[in-house]
């Protein structure tokens, strides 16, 4: 699915996000799989990332980034008609963790559901909310990314647990004068969907299923350097534009090596690429707002700017957008 956003303007206009108190380095995690800081950080990138502690949910880590955001655009919630969450990691499979939050923070006439496209979920569910508030079905909208894999992980498995962490992003979408999304890239391959997945999580029957996370790291990092690349030149062939063009560039935080790669055969120099995942690992559907919050802080989300996103992950799911920047937000501390 590729498309030029042609409806009324709509931007983001508020941030927010929220991770666990918990940091979990590369050391700590020597003391539990056979691996090493030096390891880690040569194919990963990573130095650290957060854990939730036991009792937090989703819904826990959400809420202070929803408060954010719907501070920053300065909303009343009980004006808002539409919430998506995207995530992995629900509270639980119903109700959906969206109905839940729209609940706890006074929208009682928002349309509420969750979203599961893997880490490309945000770019999903801010594509769905653009359409809904382009065609006029809806005025403001909370699009929430987030996901809490510490609780869905093999944590004898260095393989994943050496790459994930949680973390939740949310953002405002409303209509603006001008400016905001350009066009929309979403993709699936569900034949590669074997290579990261989490059987026995649904009705489908398996034998003993331990419903741990599985990937197949070498298929999926040849997908993601794939992907990243094509999804993002397609959004910007159909807006008309160049990677030259492009102010900001926020990829998914799954891999330094992955983002360098990208941003290489993108053409796009260093200093326009956000990159945190040093700090907070893979955060699936979170990975994208964390990092458009970190940008918004360093003062690179300007009015004016070119922002280029692009997601990838289970599924397999891809997805680019981009917006030009129309509100110069900050994140509170």
């Amino acid at each position: 699915m590729i498309g030029r956003a042609n409806g009324r303007p709509v931007s983001i206009t508020g941030l927010g996000c929220h991770v666990p108190e918990r940091v979990l380095s590369n050391f700590d995690l020597e003391k539990l799989v056979d691996t090493s800081n030096e390891w880690i950080i040569a194919r990963t990138g990573i130095r650290e990332r957060r854990i939730a502690a036991p009792e937090e949910a989703l819904s826990d880590l959400a809420l202070p980034a929803c408060r954010t955001a719907l501070a920053q655009a300065g909303g009343d919630p009980a004006a808002f008609d539409l919430i998506i969450v995207a995530t992995v990691t629900p509270d639980m499979a119903f109700p959906a963790t969206a109905a839940l939050l729209a609940d706890a923070l006074g929208m009682p006439d928002a349309a509420a559901y969750d979203l599961s496209a893997g880490c490309t979920g945000f770019m999903y569910a801010i594509a769905q909310a653009y359409g809904m508030l382009a065609g006029g079905l809806v005025r403001r909208a909370l699009v929430v990314g987030g996901d809490v894999l510490s609780k869905i992980l093999d944590w004898e498995d260095r393989s994943t647990l050496i790459l994930f962490g949680d973390g939740v992003g949310a953002v405002v979408l409303e209509s603006v004068d001008e400016g905001g999304f350009l066009g929309f890239e979403l993709g699936a391959d569900g034949g590669g969907g074997e290579h990261l997945w989490l059987p026995g999580s649904g009705s489908r029957v398996f034998e003993d299923p331990d419903k741990f996370v599985k990937m197949n790291g070498r298929e999926v990092f040849k997908f993601a350097t794939r992907v990243m690349v094509t999804s993002a030149v397609a959004v910007l062939e159909e807006c008309e534009r160049t990677v030259d063009d492009v102010d900001v560039y926020v990829p998914h935080q799954a891999n330094v090596r992955i983002i360098d790669h990208a941003a290489r055969k993108l053409g796009i120099p260093k200093e326009k690429v956000v990159v945190d995942v040093d700090r907070y690992g893979n955060t699936s559907s979170g990975s994208i707002p964390i990092a458009l919050a970190d940008a918004a802080e360093d003062g690179r989300l300007k009015p004016g700017e070119l922002v280029l996103m692009t997601g990838m992950g289970a599924g397999l799911t891809w997805g680019s957008a981009l917006i030009e920047w129309t509100n110069d937000v900050r994140r509170e501390q």
